[in-house]
C-alpha cells in the first residue's frame, strides 16, 4: 500500500515534468511508460529518495527516445494536409480534344472491321478472356481465338494508318 501511494505521488510530479516539456497527450503516454517500467524493471525499488531519481532518469530517456524517433520520422517539419492545394483532375482543353479525337479515330476504323473482329474486340473490352470467347464463337481450338486476335489487331492497325496515335 505504500509503494502505491509512493507511485501515485511520483505519477504526478512525473506527469508535471513531462507536461512542461511535451503536449498532454504525450506526457501521459510518457508517465505511463515510466510507471510501467518502474514496475516491471524495478520492483525492489521502494524509497522515494529512490525511486524519484530513477523515475526522472528513465522519463529522460524515454523522452530521448520519443524525440529520436520524431526526427527520423521526419515528423517535425511535415506539413498540414488541409494546406495542400488539390489536385486539378480536370483536363486542359487540349488534351479533352485529343483525347476525342483520337476515341472518334477509333471508333472510325473499328467500324470498317468485320464482325467477328468487332465482336473479338467488344468481348475483350467487357473483361472476358480467351477460354470465355471461345465458347462465345463456337470454336473448338483456343489457338484459333489468338490467331482472330492476333489478325484483328492487326488489321485495326492497318486501318488506323499503321500507328495507333
Amino acid at each position: 500500500m505504500e509503494r502505491d501511494r509512493i507511485l501515485a505521488t511520483l505519477r504526478e510530479r512525473i506527469l508535471a515534468f513531462a507536461t512542461s516539456r511535451v503536449s498532454r497527450d504525450h506526457a501521459e503516454d510518457l508517465t505511463q511508460d515510466v510507471l510501467t517500467v518502474l514496475h516491471d524493471k524495478y520492483p525492489t525499488v521502494r524509497e522515494l529518495t529512490e525511486l524519484v531519481p530513477l523515475a526522472f532518469q528513465v522519463l529522460r530517456y524515454k523522452m530521448l527516445d520519443a524525440h529520436r524517433k520524431a526526427l527520423r520520422r521526419g515528423e517535425y517539419n511535415q506539413e498540414s494536409i488541409e494546406e495542400l492545394p488539390l489536385a486539378d483532375t480536370s483536363h486542359d482543353p487540349v488534351t479533352q480534344l485529343d483525347q476525342k479525337q483520337r476515341v472518334d479515330r477509333l471508333l472510325t476504323a473499328m467500324a470498317q472491321l468485320g464482325e467477328r473482329c468487332r465482336d473479338l474486340f467488344r468481348w475483350k473490352l467487357e473483361g472476358r478472356s480467351f477460354p470465355e470467347i471461345q465458347k462465345l464463337m463456337n470454336q473448338t481450338s483456343i489457338n484459333t481465338i489468338y490467331t482472330w486476335d492476333l489478325r484483328c489487331r492487326k488489321q485495326l492497325l492497318t486501318v488506323m494508318g499503321d500507328s495507333w496515335e
